[in-house]
């Protein structure tokens, strides 16, 4: 196809493709978003109220919970909607992350529990875990030279 011929087709096809509201859809975000975190806020407050944890190991047991109901969410079919309504705001918080490993379980569920589930559930997290170990050693090391620098 000539270059001409495409410009030509995206120019024809750009007014019948509806506009973004850009807007709204970074407050449907914000707020969705925030939602999600006002949430884990008042878990991790609750474990810290009942079961007396402290600030400094009340993380994880907030962010397991979090991960939980947004798995138990997915499989009946409610955090997907509310993606679809979000946008980032729901993808962001680690709930977003839960999110897409227990949608891709539930997808290849047929193919069994080690080809399918695990297979396909970590082909999407694999790059994600990667990438962030990657990217803690590439900061730890600019720390540990900076510290380096400041103190030798």
């Amino acid at each position: 196809m000539s270059e001409k011929l495409k410009d030509n087709y995206k120019n024809n096809i750009k007014k019948f493709q509806p506009k973004p509201s850009y807007v709204i859809n970074c407050v449907k975000a914000f707020l969705v978003g925030g939602l999600i975190c006002l949430i884990g806020q008042g878990i991790q407050n609750f474990y810290m109220t009942v079961f007396n944890f402290n600030e400094e190991n009340v993380g994880n047991p907030t962010v397991a919970t979090l991960i939980l109901i947004s798995a138990l969410l997915t499989g009946v079919g409610i955090y997907d909607k509310l993606g679809q309504f979000a946008g980032a705001g729901s993808a962001v918080p680690v709930t977003g992350f839960a999110n897409s490993m227990t949608s891709a379980a539930m997808e290849h569920r047929s193919e069994g529990i080690v080809l399918g589930v695990a297979t396909n559930m970590f082909k999407l997290a694999g790059s994600v875990i990667v990438f962030g170990v990657v990217a803690a050693y590439v900061v730890g090391m600019i720390r540990y030279l900076l510290n380096m620098s400041f103190t030798g």
